[in-house]
C-alpha cells in the first residue's frame, strides 16, 4: 500500500489522497477486476459487452494537486473514458479531467506512433470523465461541472469547453443505476455502513471493523472482502485518517485567516483612537498584550 505523499502548490504543502478501496476493486488486473470493469462500464453506457478483455486499462499515477488518485481509465471501441471517486465536492475536476486526458492521449499517441506535426486530421477516442461522490455534502444525484465556469473572463462564443459528470452513489441516490452494477453497490453499502456506524458514535476504528465484518458475512464482492479483510481496513482506516487531517489542515487555515483580520481590524481601530486597547482586545477577541504591542508599533510607525 503507497503511502500518502505530498506536493507543493504555491510553496503549501497538499495531502494526496488516494482511494485505495476503488482502485482495489475496479483498478487491478485480475479476472475479477476485469469482470467488475466491464459490470461498471456496460451499465453507465447501456451496452453488452462481455469479454472482460476489450477494456485496456491504463492509470495515472501522483498527478495534480490536493487529492490525488489513481484514476481508471478504459477505452473500448471509440471511447476513452475515466473513473474517478470523490469523498468530497470538488469543483475543479473539469481542470483536472482535462491534465488527466492529455496524458492518456499522449500514451494513445505514442502507442499508435501518430505525429501531431502531420498535416493530416488525427482520429482520436471520444473523452468521458465520470466523478463517482459520496461525500457528507448533500448534493443532486447526477451534475455536470463545465470548465467554462473557471474561466476568468467568461467567452459567450463557448468555443472551448471541457466538462466532468459527477454521480452521486451515496445510499438512497442513483438507486436502480448502482444496483445495476453489484460490485459498486457493494462498495456503496460498505463505505455507507461506515458512515452510519460513525453516526451511531462508533470510533472510526470500530465502525470500520465492524462494516467490514458485516460485508463478509453478506459474502460483499465475491468472497473479496474476506479474503483482503486486513488490507481492505487498513485502506478504510488510512483514508479517513487522512480526510480528517484535511479538515484539520483546513480549519487550521480558517482560523488563521480569521486572526489575521482580527488584528488588522485592531490596528484600523487603534489608528481611529476611539476606543481604548482593553475595549478592542474584547472586541476582536484578541489577547490585551497583543494589542498593546500593536499600540506600540503604530506609535512607532507615526513618529517615524
Amino acid at each position: 500500500m503507497s503511502e500518502t505523499q505530498t506536493n507543493t502548490i504555491e510553496g503549501q504543502p497538499q495531502p494526496k489522497i488516494r482511494d485505495r478501496l476503488f482502485i482495489a476493486i475496479f483498478g487491478k488486473d485480475t479476472e475479477r477486476s476485469k469482470r467488475w470493469r466491464l459490470d461498471l462500464y456496460n451499465v453507465l453506457n447501456g451496452t453488452n459487452y462481455t469479454d472482460p478483455d476489450a477494456l485496456e486499462l491504463n492509470t495515472i499515477e501522483n498527478v495534480i494537486y490536493i487529492k490525488m488518485y489513481n484514476d481508471v481509465s478504459f477505452l473500448v471501441d471509440s471511447q476513452m473514458t475515466l473513473y474517478e471517486q470523490q469523498s468530497e465536492t470538488n469543483s475543479n475536476m473539469p481542470l483536472r479531467g482535462l491534465f488527466y486526458f492529455a496524458q492518456l492521449y499522449q500514451k494513445h499517441l505514442s502507442k499508435k506512433d501518430l505525429n501531431l506535426h502531420r498535416s493530416s486530421l488525427i482520429k482520436i477516442p471520444n473523452p468521458r470523465f465520470i466523478v463517482f461522490y459520496n461525500g457528507d455534502t448533500k448534493r443532486e444525484e447526477r451534475y455536470k461541472l463545465r470548465l467554462s465556469d473557471a474561466f476568468e473572463i467568461k467567452d459567450s462564443s463557448g468555443d472551448f469547453e471541457w466538462t466532468s459528470d459527477v454521480i452521486n452513489i451515496n445510499q438512497g441516490t442513483n438507486e436502480t443505476l448502482v444496483k445495476k452494477c453489484k460490485p459498486l453497490y457493494d462498495y456503496v453499502r460498505l463505505v455507507g455502513r461506515i458512515s452510519d456506524n460513525k453516526k451511531d458514535g462508533m470510533k472510526i476504528g470500530q465502525a470500520v471493523r465492524e462494516a467490514v465484518d458485516w460485508s463478509i458475512k453478506e459474502n460483499f464482492l465475491e468472497g473479496f472482502v474476506r479474503e483482503q479483510k486486513e488490507e481492505i481496513i487498513a485502506m478504510c482506516l488510512t483514508e479517513y485518517d487522512e480526510e480528517s487531517a484535511i479538515r484539520g489542515w483546513k480549519q487550521d487555515g480558517i482560523e488563521e485567516g480569521m486572526q489575521r483580520k482580527a488584528v488588522e481590524a485592531a490596528r484600523n481601530l487603534l489608528a481611529m483612537n476611539v476606543l481604548t486597547p482593553e475595549q478592542i482586545a474584547q472586541a476582536e477577541g484578541l489577547p490585551l498584550e497583543q494589542v498593546l504591542e500593536l499600540q506600540k508599533e503604530l506609535a512607532a510607525q507615526n513618529a517615524n
